[in-house]
């Protein structure tokens, strides 16, 4: 058996396709702030209570008078399963069924907002749009597709936005987006074909990391006081990978390859509508421009034809649907629930072992404390429930010597805490 391996940097964009998630619509992260979590990120580019819009909208930022701080952790904890069995052709090699194969998570996010007059203001996000944990047992049957693996992105967001007038403003920002993965790949079943191998024999070991650059726009359009609308756009964000690869398309010789991978676009359409002096109501539709992902490719002037790897993958594109509410009960407390529908991007003929992706519906709810006129601190949960999928595939992307077919569902509880701040 040839196994290929990518080293260095080129693994990293591989690794975004061979795992699973639940947290949003397949690798992609919506986990910006916790006052966003309570309303299911409803109305989130539209809203701008606190310095977290920047993840969503830089136009609002001329709605804010001080400098205004946040920063925010969400704990994730997914409970995602596999239940299926190995076949041999027509034959069943038995039970592959694995339970918790996603870990728990944690992620930050920072976001700071300056007025320089009133019409300019500027601020900077730190937070991250895509990332994912994966650990199957060492000792799962199917390892050679399963394993275990990690990316994590962090995205450094300058934005600057500028008001046309008292209504419309429009704002810009850069994205400057870290990549870092790591990949482990174990013989499983596979290991009877290989002399002198045991089910947790590691087959591969791929680590790496790469930066990619992006840009985002906002508009803001304010009614009045208690009714706004925006539009937002988040650019592609090229990310190209350079390393050796190994394998049976360079008859085994280390050679240099290249791969790219698009972190797709994304886009906004938001509004919040303030009915009177205790309740509101806000939506959000998002959409996600995933059929830019069509194949995972890996190419090489040492490789047979120039193309040392190729993986059909035919996403689609993605939309979201938020709708949320917020009941203002007195000035120190706000309490909020939400509701999403996430539609997933994979075809179900193309859903696979490591990407078993399914829709998923959100429930979720919060509230915000404020400690003073300048301090006030955001509380909230929320749990997503998975459809169940099947899934049927080829444990070797190159053979369907054995497959895997069963059944995957996924739900995860999420809980969220932020502190924001105007000075």
């Amino acid at each position: 058996m040839t196994t290929a391996f990518f080293k260095k940097s080129l693994i990293a964009a591989a690794v975004t396709l061979v795992s699973t998630q639940t947290f949003a619509a397949a690798f992609q992260l919506n986990e910006h702030s916790a006052s966003g979590l309570g309303r299911a990120y409803a109305g989130e580019a539209a809203i701008a209570d606190n310095a977290s819009v920047l993840a969503r909208n830089p136009a609002a930022m001329t709605t804010f008078d001080k400098m205004a701080f946040s920063v925010s952790g969400t704990y994730i904890k997914p409970d995602v399963d596999v239940e299926g069995n190995l076949y041999a052709g027509p034959l069943n090699r038995g039970n592959a069924s694995e339970s918790d194969i996603a870990p728990d998570a944690f992620v930050p996010a920072t976001y700071f907002i300056q007025p320089l007059n009133d019409q300019w203001a500027w601020g900077l996000g730190l937070f991250s749009n895509y990332g994912l944990s994966t650990e199957y047992s060492k000792t799962f049957p199917a390892g050679a597709g399963a394993g275990d693996t990690e990316l994590l992105t962090f995205n450094i967001n300058p934005n600057i936005a500028y008001r046309i007038n008292s209504n419309f403003s429009i704002g810009a920002g850069i994205n400057a987006v870290y990549a870092q993965a790591e990949l482990n790949r174990y013989a499983g079943a596979l290991a009877a074909a290989i002399p002198g191998a045991s089910s947790d024999t590691r087959l591969a070991h791929l680590k790496g990391d790469t930066w990619g650059f992006g840009w985002n726009v906002g508009t803001l359009y304010e009614i009045n006081d208690s009714n706004r609308l925006a539009l937002t756009y988040r650019s592609q964000v090229d990310l190209s990978f350079d390393g050796d690869f190994q394998g049976a398309t360079s008859g085994n010789r280390v050679v240099d390859g290249n791969l790219k991978l698009d972190l797709p676009a994304q886009a906004e359409f938001a509004g919040y509508h303030r009915l009177n002096q205790q309740f509101a109501v806000h939506y959000s539709v998002n959409w996600t421009d995933w059929s830019a992902f069509q194949e995972l490719k890996a190419t090489s002037n040492g490789c047979a034809g120039g193309v040392c790897l190729q993986k059909d993958e035919k996403f689609k594109d993605a939309m979201r649907y938020s709708l949320g509410g917020t009941w203002y009960i007195n000035p120190a407390w706000e309490a909020r629930l939400g509701f999403a529908y996430d539609n997933s991007p994979i075809e179900p003929e193309y859903r696979s072992l490591s990407i078993p992706d399914s829709d998923r519906v959100w429930y979720s709810a919060g509230a915000t404390y404020h400690i003073d006129q300048s301090m006030s601190v955001d509380f909230g949960m929320a749990y997503l429930d998975g459809k169940e999928v099947d899934v049927n595939e080829g444990v070797r992307s190159h053979t369907d010597a054995l497959r895997w077919k069963g059944t995957s569902h996924g739900n995860a509880l999420l809980a969220s805490a932020q502190f924001n701040m105007k000075f």
